[in-house]
């Protein structure tokens, strides 16, 4: 017999039609989402707190399709659900639209401290606007909220969707098992408890800091990228890297590359190369072993267990809590990544690397390669990975990866990727800023941490002891 207990919650049926879209599935009447209802019966929609707008509310999907889908060129960024969520935006992977098009749509264009949250694919959380994002644009998978009620802080508003009170709520509104989505209807049904504007003011000062903190990372991190290619002498501004370039190939070339579509011969890719030549190099398979992980297809997928990261889960900077997780078993089938491991990016978007500082007790998808270094081999780990995320990687990544709709790039072109070997002192040096700049990158999400569990002990305790916990913390 199961020795598993049974959930079970009884309600009749007025307190069922007391929801506003009459759900009768048991998963949203689970025990945890009623106490959330307990905790949040005073609370306030957002619906009378904020106004929606989303790219949608410019006109007609073909009309809008027709706007996006124009020839100018590309210069504004365009927000998609993935870069939304923890706080601040992540704009590493930005897409951009035309100034005409941006021009056509004002209404999804973006404003100082608006809050931005993803309703399909990777929902969950929110992201403020702060003044270097004003100006952007976002599509129809994420909504804007602007803030009407000035009894509201938007960096309080933001730091409530991003505490468990935010995200369950979040959870229990979305719909779709493969794709989760919320529609704007259940979004203006989320609840946000009025907070003192003092303790409201106090969640302001930690994520302001913490905006601060973040900021000195990113620069410190893009000043060392340039370091890195300066150093080098690889240009990548250059007007070789043009796309409307011609290239010649042989036979014989063809023959080793064992490649015959053109966007792998691009004159770019050359340049590039010969530019790497330049300096000493090895190839990637002479400094590292690569392990794969597993893939265990989603019908293993749970809510709790050991958690299951995928490619939409990392990023150069770390490792976002995954949305999914597998049963105990699973732990001892697969690897788990050590202190030191570089994950690295095969399948989806290819090439990205986040180096492990500590042990993890997590299970990695099969698109996310572990990389350990030689026993044999000399080299800063900070330095290779800061290397695997450059635009010298990047492009053999672009050249290589294949697949129109999801990329893949395969080991054996992995194992050759060419990687500029300088000399050990110099490797240091650059680790060393790359390793100042995760600091404070770790400073600014602890921040962000202190904020959100100061919000959930004034929810479920009071004020003062969250002000207290601050005071403790900071």
């Amino acid at each position: 017999m199961s020795n598993e207990k049974l959930e079970v919650s009884i309600l009749n049926v007025r307190e069922i039609a007391k929801n506003s879209e009459f759900r009768i599935d048991s998963e949203f009447f689970k025990n945890e989402y009623l106490q959330l209802d307990l905790i949040l019966k005073d609370a306030n929609y957002i619906e009378n707190i904020v106004e929606m707008s989303d790219v949608t509310s410019n006109g007609s999907f073909k009309a809008i399709s027709n706007i996006l889908n124009d020839t100018n060129p590309k210069e504004v960024p365009y927000i998609r659900s993935g870069n939304v969520g923890n706080t601040f935006l992540n704009i590493n992977e930005l897409t951009k639209i035309s100034e005409v098009a941006h021009k056509k749509l004002p209404a999804s264009q973006t404003k100082l401290y608006d809050i931005m949250m993803a309703r399909k694919g990777k929902i969950g959380g929110a992201s403020i606007i702060t003044e270097g994002e004003v100006g952007f644009n976002c599509n129809e998978n994420v909504v804007k909220l602007t803030i009407i009620d000035d009894s509201f802080n938007p960096f309080y508003f933001t730091t409530f969707f991003n505490s468990k009170f935010g995200l369950k709520q979040v959870e229990r509104f979305s719909t779709g098992n493969v794709q989760p989505w919320l529609s704007m209807f259940q979004i203006r049904k989320l609840k946000i408890p009025r907070m003192s504007d003092n303790f409201q003011m106090e969640i302001e000062k930690i994520v302001k800091n913490a905006l601060s903190q973040k900021r000195l990372s990113d620069l410190s991190y893009h000043d060392v990228n340039k370091e890195l290619l300066r150093i080098l002498n690889i240009r990548i501004d250059s007007n070789e890297f043009s796309d409307k370039q011609i290239s010649i190939k042989n036979i014989k070339q063809i023959e080793v590359s064992n490649r015959i579509d053109a966007e792998y011969y691009q004159p770019k890719f050359d340049y590039l190369l010969k530019q790497i030549e330049e300096n000493e190099f090895d190839k990637l398979k002479n400094l590292i072993d690569i392990k794969k992980s597993i893939e265990p297809g989603s019908n293993f997928y749970e809510e709790e267990g050991i958690p299951f990261v995928r490619v939409a889960d990392i990023d150069k900077f770390g490792i976002d809590n995954p949305k999914v997780y597998l049963p105990s078993e699973y732990f001892s089938q697969a690897i788990s990544p050590k202190k030191g491991t570089i994950l690295f990016s095969k399948d989806g978007t290819c090439g990205i690397a986040y180096k492990v500082d500590e042990d993890r007790k997590l299970i990695t998808s099969s698109a996310l390669l572990h990389l350990i270094k030689k026993d044999n081999i000399s080299i800063d780990l900070d330095y290779l990975t800061l290397v695997l995320n450059s635009p010298i990687v990047q492009m053999q990544a672009k050249r290589d990866a294949g697949g129109s709709i999801i990329k893949h790039w395969s080991v054996p072109q992995i194992e050759q990727v060419l990687i500029p070997m300088l000399d050990e002192n110099a490797q240091k040096d650059i680790g060393n800023l790359i390793r100042e700049s995760f600091s404070l990158r770790r400073k600014s999400n602890e921040l962000l941490k202190i904020a959100v569990k100061a919000v959930e002990i004034a929810i479920e305790e009071n004020e003062e002891k969250a002000l207290a916990f601050i005071d403790e913390n900071l």
